[in-house]
């Protein structure tokens, strides 16, 4: 795992808020826009901030630890300045929403290894089995202030 906030010393990485969790998701796929929606309704305490991979900064983070900027295996979640990648990210972003949601960190009983290749599975499928959007996601004008640009 890199140190904390490591980005802020990559010039390669822009300046930007980082005071809240940021996810990050690949903005044409169904399913991870749709997870987006998903936080986006149940973030009720408008906790989470996200950006679409294929932003210029999502595309920055994606190099800067080391993934693949194009083909996105994994999202991210940036939370006190860390990465949490894969089944660690999302059970840590369904922890932040509260019950009934929280009870998916159970799941960290089963081997890191374990999950991490039932996320991968899915990864690999997502396109095939939940389809690609032409454009990538977009808020509504009423959510803008959730997403970095």
């Amino acid at each position: 795992m890199r140190e904390a906030f490591s980005y802020r010393s990559d010039p390669t990485v822009p300046p930007f808020p980082d005071d809240r969790p940021i996810i990050v998701f690949d903005g044409h796929c169904v399913l991870c826009s749709g997870f987006a929606q998903f936080i986006l309704r149940h973030d009720r305490h408008r906790r989470f901030r996200l950006m679409t991979a294929q932003s210029g900064l999502g595309e920055a983070l994606y190099r800067h630890l080391g993934l693949d900027p194009r083909n996105y295996d994994t999202s991210i979640l940036l939370e006190d300045g860390r990465a949490w990648l894969k089944s660690d990210g999302g059970i840590r972003i369904l922890g932040h929403l509260g019950f009934p949601w929280s009870l998916v960190g159970a799941s960290r009983i089963l081997p890191r290894g374990l999950r991490d290749r039932l996320y991968d599975l899915v990864a690999r499928n997502r396109l095939r089995w939940f389809g690609s959007r032409d454009v990538c996601f977009l808020p509504d004008p009423g959510q803008a202030d959730r997403f970095l640009p």
